[in-house]
């Protein structure tokens, strides 16, 4: 009896760990389905901590936005919706009336075309609650073709999106 419960104990602890990640990864692709590389996710107090490893892009500085739908349909990632915002604010990081909860800092991209950089939400989760990532309808990462100036409604004059990931469980 014992070892029955101590084995529907585990499945159960089991079950919780892939409803409740604390890590995952994010493949990154651009317009040609060419992968670009990871985003790695990690639970913080308070946030996420984003990892960012890619190559293939071009050099110069880039917005980068957590989205509000977890599609990626190239060739111009229209499907991955606007920006992650359950609170209702205004675009932004440099805004004074606060930021969309997936507004992210830019990534510098080096000559090369590779970045690697660590960058912070603040405002957004892996568990369950009212700014978690898992949504009904998903969520994905998405790199723009310009800068993100900060303030510009509704993304920060960024340009096109150039490469998109899908955050989801299990990966």
């Amino acid at each position: 009896m014992k070892r029955v419960l101590l084995i529907g104990f585990v499945v159960l602890l089991a079950g919780c760990a892939e409803e409740n990640p604390k890590k995952l990864n994010v493949k990154m692709f651009n317009a040609d389905g060419d992968s670009l590389g990871t985003i790695k996710l990690e639970e913080q107090a308070k946030g996420l901590k984003l990892k960012v490893d890619l190559e293939g892009l071009e050099p110069g500085v880039h917005g980068i936005h957590i989205h509000s739908v977890g599609k990626c349909k190239a060739p111009d990632f229209k499907s991955a919706g606007n920006h992650y915002n359950p609170d209702d604010k205004e675009h932004g990081l440099l805004n004074p009336k606060g930021a969309h909860a997936g507004d992210l800092p830019n990534l510098i991209v080096k000559d090369s075309g590779n970045v690697k950089a660590t960058l912070t939400a603040k405002d957004v989760t892996l568990r369950k609650g009212k700014t978690t990532l898992f949504t009904q309808k998903g969520t994905s990462i998405i790199v723009n073709q310009n800068q993100d100036d900060g303030m510009t409604q509704p993304a920060g004059d960024s340009g096109k999106r150039i490469a998109c990931g899908v955050i989801k469980k299990g990966k």
